[in-house]
């Protein structure tokens, strides 16, 4: 039996890639890749059978329980497994679904940590999410739930936070403004949206909760967004808006992986 190992891709750009995690691709015997992980870090599994199993909103997904059986399936054909996943393994991608999984039939498996979109997106907007005297708590959280299952009390989570970071949330900005706001956030909450962040091409939008509705189109489909919101936000609120609107535009082009 083999070992599997459930590694972190990171937000996008490939060499934000930890050295454990290129170690290990470049001796993997079999790699199983969400959607969005870059081909230049697939690229380093070059001795690997590469299988796509990503899971993309509104698009064609790869069942869970396909995911899980494949695993074990490959544990049992293979020296080293790799299950790779963008951002960290442990935020929001079913990891404990692939681990249970994987236990239940004895099979040895690792994590290794990668840099999840919440901090990407906070180094591209040159803004802490945390700050002394003004935001000492910082709220993961997903608006998006599965079939029959409960929604939760994200939105008083979030709410309840000084600082806020809401994955697979931008496209339905409507009914997420409007549980935020029931749950207690004012309008004039600050709000950035960031899209693909790490990469090359990346987009930022500073806006308030109240006009998030209107503002999120302007983002395209492109590439994953994440939303942020926080008082941390209100200086470069305010910045933006002492001159023109601003519009979602590219950032400065950087070199590829950047």
């Amino acid at each position: 039996m083999g070992k599997v190992y459930l590694v972190g891709a990171g937000p996008g750009a490939p060499d934000l890639l930890t050295v454990r995690a290129a170690r290990i691709l470049e001796r993997a015997d079999v790699v199983f890749h969400d959607a969005l992980v870059h081909r230049e870090v697939l690229a380093l599994a070059s001795r690997a059978r590469i299988v796509p199993v990503g899971k993309r909103c509104s698009q064609i997904s790869t069942d869970q329980r396909f995911i899980n059986r494949s695993l074990v399936e490959a544990a049992s054909r293979y020296q080293t497994v790799v299950r790779l996943k963008g951002g960290d393994p442990m935020m929001f991608g079913r990891a404990q679904e692939e681990l249970d999984a994987l236990a239940a039939q004895g099979v040895d498996c690792e994590v290794v940590p990668g840099i999840t979109a919440a901090l990407a997106a906070a180094a591209e907007l040159k803004i802490s999410l945390t700050r002394r005297g003004l935001s000492r708590s910082v709220v993961l959280a997903t608006p998006r739930i599965g079939t029959d299952q409960h929604a939760g009390e994200w939105a008083a989570a979030v709410a309840a936070a000084d600082t806020a970071v809401l994955y697979m949330g931008a496209g339905e900005a409507r009914p997420l403004a409007d549980a935020l706001k029931q749950a207690g956030l004012p309008g004039s909450c600050p709000i950035a949206l960031v899209q693909s962040a790490s990469l090359p091409g990346t987009r930022n939008l500073y806006t308030t909760l109240d006009e998030l509705p209107r503002r999120a189109p302007e983002m395209s489909s492109a590439g994953p967004t994440v939303v942020v919101l926080g008082e941390v936000l209100r200086r470069a609120l305010s910045a933006h808006r002492s001159g023109e609107e601003p519009v979602a535009e590219p950032l400065a082009t950087r070199a590829s992986g950047a």
